[in-house]
């Protein structure tokens, strides 16, 4: 696991000017005037060391920029060979070209994708080898539980009640470190875990128990827990979903809800897990695609929100990290834009990560449009690559990104320890 695919390398060696500041004092000459101070060039300021962050952004094109945004669902279990699937969807490009051809800044996996260890492990790493600047971010859906894209191969830990209800925040942190271990064996980077809804309608269809609760104070200390497992893992953690979908009886998959909290009943019930969060280092906030009307009264989903997702995450709670999408092929943000018109939306309301468009060259086009036109500034577009990076920097992806071995995975899926932490937690 710790042989590496190479890409550009982005290391950077900081170059400092040399020389003080004034210059030394000069010694009169016999005649006892003081000699003409010798002719000293201009010194340059320091140079301060370039990230490999503002290094890589430097060398994208617009095309390239645009790409990191997306996160599709790519069809298949290999990277070079066509599915059915991807060759409706994608003019029988397979996968590897698919990132190729779009500079994807990621890809994420489901059922679908997954075989066998061995096939995993060589479909991540071909995924890998294909984005040919920047390495991908490569994502799943592992809360556990109810939703666990992963399970044919991982360990079938709790879901987010069963760990609530034990009321162990050890615990809570110790089966997010080993999810991420078991992810990160497979070469996926980033997990959109943990919810952080407060479960507070018994009839939400889409939340219930994969909430940690319907206390805000228990469910904003186990969300922070499991926050500082995923990063202990070295894997990066997602809070979803913004601003809060526990008080839902509509599923955003089919129909666009509307909670009617106010902002004092947001600020006690919905906002602690993601403060919680937001506090214990999470890597990206992932938005829900609900109606909010006291927070911002459009009638938009908080993904094209700019009110919830500019000024209430970034501006009012101090969200710096990555703003993602829920998946822009749901009913819930789809009601009234079409695909392209969605995800230039999403990115002017403040979002950095377009989250499984339903139409890829659609939306990918229309947002390259945008900012050609200047509807979304470079500066913006900067904004969110810049944001994508640095997670990628932070996760250790950015210059290359890890090969993962079928070997070491064997040894660290369902290993003995991580079947004994599952059946800590009674069922």
């Amino acid at each position: 696991m710790l042989r590496r695919i190479g890409t550009v390398g982005l290391l950077v060696i900081a170059i400092t000017a040399c020389g003080g500041g004034g210059g030394s004092a000069q010694t009169a000459p016999t005649g006892g005037k003081a000699a003409p101070p010798a002719h000293t060039p201009p010194q340059s300021p320091p140079q301060a060391q370039v990230s490999p962050v503002a290094r890589a952004l430097s060398k994208m094109s617009v095309e390239e920029k645009v790409g990191q945004l997306f996160m599709p669902v790519l069809y298949g279990t290999a990277a070079d060979t066509v599915s059915g699937e991807n060759q409706a969807r994608y003019a029988a490009q397979t996968p590897a070209k698919v990132v190729a051809k779009y500079h994807l800044g990621g890809v994420i996996l489901f059922p679908h994708n997954v075989k066998g260890v061995g096939q995993v492990v060589g479909l991540t790493n071909g995924l890998q080898r294909s984005s040919r600047k920047i390495p991908l971010l490569i994502g799943t859906d592992q809360e556990n539980g109810l939703v666990s894209r992963m399970s044919a191969l991982m360990t079938d830990f709790p879901g987010a009640a069963e760990i609530g209800a034990t009321k162990d925040l050890d615990l809570s942190r110790a089966v997010a470190k080993a999810t991420g271990d078991e992810l990160r064996a497979l070469g996926v980077n980033l997990d959109f875990a943990p919810v952080a809804d407060v479960n507070v309608n018994p009839r939400n269809p889409v939340i219930g128990r994969r909430a940690f609760g319907d206390d805000p104070k228990r469910v904003a200390k186990m969300v922070g827990a499991a926050v500082k497992g995923f990063g202990d893992a070295k894997i990066a953690a997602t809070a979803k979903h913004f601003p809060g979908h526990g008080d839902t009886s509509v599923d955003s998959h089919t129909g666009l809800p509307v909670i009617k909290h106010t902002k004092a009943e947001w600020e006690r019930i919905d906002a602690p897990p993601f403060r919680a969060a937001i506090e214990a280092g999470v890597d990206a906030v992932m938005s829900a695609h609900i109606v909010f009307p006291k927070l911002d009264p459009s009638g938009d989903p908080a993904t094209l929100s700019k009110a919830i997702l500019t000024g209430l995450l970034r501006e009012k709670l101090g969200f710096k990290g990555v703003i993602s999408t829920d998946a822009l092929n749901m009913e819930g943000v789809r009601k009234k834009y079409d695909d392209g018109e969605i995800a230039v939306r999403a990115v002017l309301a403040g979002a950095d990560l377009l989250l499984m468009p339903n139409d890829l060259p659609k939306a990918y086009r229309a947002v390259l449009a945008a900012v050609k036109s200047g509807r979304i500034s470079k500066e913006r577009l900067d904004q969110s690559v810049t944001r994508l990076l640095t997670l990628k920097q932070t996760r250790g992806v950015l210059t290359e990104a890890p090969v993962v071995s079928a070997q070491e995975a064997a040894g660290v899926l369902r290993s003995p320890e991580h079947r004994k932490l599952a059946a800590r937690v009674p069922s």
